[in-house]
């Protein structure tokens, strides 16, 4: 299995209210092994400010990402780089959020169909009822995290790969580990999806609702109608053409 190890760092916590990609990172792991992986590494400009309280967290700045590319800019090269690969991330609803709007926003093909493991979730299953963020589980793992001061989508991609790898028994896979494989679209639904289901849900409960009764009287009522409109339009109503 190729996995794709991925983070992202983001101007807020919602694209929804308008925030952008500010950093992407993916490493690749193949056969188990992180030694000299290949990478996908970018600053994107967000083509918005990156608030204050947001930059405490991350440390990109405007000033930083001013001259990157936007994100349609490197969004070719993003899909090619994770072609036939399954996407580990923690919290894949949070990160995979903002790719697929953007995504969206630029009329590419999205990644509904990308297989996506969520190691937040299986750390949930693991650790019930314990901190289970990306710190919390190398410190479980005593996977060494000294040299990070602030989070960066390509360190946390590297981190997350350790994490991985230590949760679904080191370098030797366990072949009873449930990975919990599922499309990023069980963990993201963009908006026209969202109105679709809406309204696949209210055509159901309309084709639910008991058939209305027609009394005999009504029937004869509304047959003697359809006469009179046939009789003073002087045409053959379109009911009765054969």
């Amino acid at each position: 299995m190729r996995l794709i190890m991925l983070d992202t760092e983001t101007t807020g916590l919602s694209p929804e209210q308008g925030h952008k990609m500010v950093e992407i990172g993916a490493i690749e792991v193949s056969n188990r092994d992180m030694n000299q992986p290949r990478t996908f590494h970018q600053y994107i400009n967000p083509d918005r400010n990156i608030p204050a309280e947001v930059v405490r967290i991350h440390g990109i700045d405007d000033a930083r990402v001013k001259d990157e590319p936007m994100f349609k800019d490197i969004a070719q090269d993003f899909l090619d780089f994770i072609q036939g690969g399954t996407l580990v991330i923690h919290n894949a609803p949070f990160d995979l959020g903002f790719i697929m709007a953007e995504l969206e926003a630029c009329g590419l093909p999205n990644i509904h169909d990308v297989p996506v493991i969520d190691t937040l979730q299986m750390a949930r299953k693991q650790f019930p009822r314990q901190r289970n963020n990306l710190d919390a589980l190398c410190d479980r793992f005593e996977i060494e995290r000294g040299h990070r001061e602030l989070h960066g989508a390509l360190l946390d991609s590297e981190l997350l790969g350790e994490v991985y790898l230590a949760m679904t028994g080191g370098r030797q896979f366990s072949l009873g580990m449930d990975l919990g494989v599922k499309p990023a679209s069980e963990f993201v639904q963009m908006a026209n999806a969202r109105e679709q289901r809406a309204e696949q849900s209210e055509t159901a409960a309309l084709m639910r609702r008991e058939a209305v009764k027609v009394r005999d009287e009504d029937v004869k009522m509304h047959e003697k109608l359809m006469q009179r409109i046939a009789e003073e339009s002087h045409v053959t109503p379109l009911w009765k053409e054969e």
